[in-house]
């Protein structure tokens, strides 16, 4: 499958399927799949599965699944269940560090210079580290309970890969997202990718990546894939100041006809939100506006994610020191209207090729409204938004003269000008495609 064709459903399983009365939570993901199916998404992304101490981020062993969630085997089973479903399966792959439980860390603990593990970090032995070692070494970005891997180094390379072969071979998964993809050593990764496409020429590989230049890590040669915050931000801000130049500015500079733009073409990973920010339903001012930023979303270019719980609209507040309420325990599972919504959009995205390989342009923009249009060779669809409290008429060259617009399923009439009505949002197909 072709990253054009994913829509990530994200799940934090370490929360959503843990609480003191679980055993075996990961196979709660079995009563998922309907769900996920119901909206529409066709892989889901986990969150870090492996063995770790606390949040999933320091592991402890990179060939288990994190005993709070199960075995192995319990895992196995619920990969099994996804992939029947249609369903793909992409593993967090945290590579840039481990815990301070993992298990070779613990061997230089021990054994200090003695151990034939010191050289898989960075390690000083004239200092010492704030958890008195005996020796100083290097976390990620000042936090020593994440002790930084050597990835230059042969033996930690392989081990890396010995474990990533093993996710592949016998659980048949088919991606990864690479934790702090930004700052991940490009040699290694380099190295990861040859190595899992020897494996499967169709592996999906996602980075995590902030701001600078996308095409760093999406090309031929590395990722097919990175976290589009710069987007993220631009949705929630424009919708919250009802600024949508914001956002415009954003998507032609990413993806506008002009030669000069930067990512024509690549399937970045748009998300209103996840593991690591604000719930949209608490971010957003005007909840109001829920369903319309999940249609601008699925409307632009790239690929569309949703994180678990927030598409029937689960509120979660980002707090100091502590992220749990970003990353609930989900004992049931809601179906409301932005639920049945988000399948319409999904729906709409499966069978529109303009959506999920068309070019960008913009048409008409005010401070309230963005219409822009995705073209394909054999499809066209506008996507109006307007987040106001009044009807809008766009004008701007349809190019047809009607439509149908595929949320509401009525027609529509480019005669005058497009209205748009208030807080509403329309993705019309037009009945004629040009060419030129």
């Amino acid at each position: 499958m072709k990253m054009n064709e994913l829509m990530i459903y994200q799940i934090f399983p370490l929360r959503a399927f843990v609480d003191e009365d679980t055993t075996h939570g990961v196979l709660e993901v079995k009563d998922w799949i309907k769900h996920i199916q119901k909206i529409g998404m066709n892989a889901v992304y986990f969150s870090p599965v492996f063995s770790s101490s606390n949040h999933g981020y320091d592991t402890k062993d990179f060939r288990c699944i994190d005993e709070r969630l199960g075995t192995n085997e319990d895992f196995k089973e619920a990969c099994a269940a996804l992939k029947e479903a249609g369903i793909k399966v992409i593993l967090d792959g945290v590579f840039n560090h481990v815990g301070r439980e993992f298990w070779a860390f613990k061997d230089v603990q021990e054994k200090k210079w003695d151990s034939p593990y010191k050289d898989w970090f960075y390690i000083n032995f004239d200092g010492n580290s704030g958890y008195d070692d005996g020796f100083w070494y290097e976390g990620w970005e000042g936090h020593y309970e994440l002790v930084k891997l050597n990835l230059d180094n042969e033996g930690v390379r392989q081990h890396l890969l010995d474990a990533v072969g093993m996710w592949i071979d016998e659980f048949g998964i088919d991606g990864l997202r690479l934790d702090v993809a930004y700052m991940l050593n490009r040699n290694f990764m380099k190295c990861l990718v040859d190595f899992v496409h020897s494996k499967d020429p169709e592996f999906l590989m996602i980075g995590e990546m902030l701001h600078g230049d996308y095409n760093q890590l999406v090309n031929q040669e590395l990722l097919d894939s990175v976290t589009n915050y710069e987007c993220y931000k631009g949705l929630y801000s424009s919708f919250n100041t009802h600024n949508m130049h914001e956002i415009g500015y954003s998507l032609n500079r990413q993806f506008g006809p002009e030669e000069w733009t930067l990512y024509k073409g690549l399937p970045l990973y748009n998300f209103v939100d996840n593991h690591d920010v604000e719930r949209i339903a608490t971010q957003l001012n005007e909840k109001e506006l829920l369903p319309l930023i999940y249609a601008m979303m699925f409307g632009m270019p790239g690929i569309p994610g949703v994180y678990y719980g927030s598409e029937w609209g689960i509120e979660g507040k980002k707090e100091q020191g502590s992220d749990d309420s970003l990353r609930p325990r989900i004992k049931e599972l809601v179906e409301n209207e932005l639920t049945e919504y988000i399948g319409h959009l999904a729906e709409i995205r499966k069978n529109s090729p303009a959506l999920k390989y068309g070019d960008y342009h913009q048409l008409a923009i005010a401070p309230d409204v963005l219409v822009f249009q995705r073209k394909s060779q054999e499809d066209r669809i506008i996507t109006a938004i307007n987040i106001g409290n009044e009807e809008f008429t766009a004008h701007f060259d349809a190019q047809a003269g009607q439509g149908t617009d595929l949320i509401s399923r009525e027609k529509v009439d480019f005669g005058g000008g497009l209205k748009v009505p208030a807080k509403k949002a329309m993705m019309i197909r037009t009945e004629e495609v040009s060419i030129s």
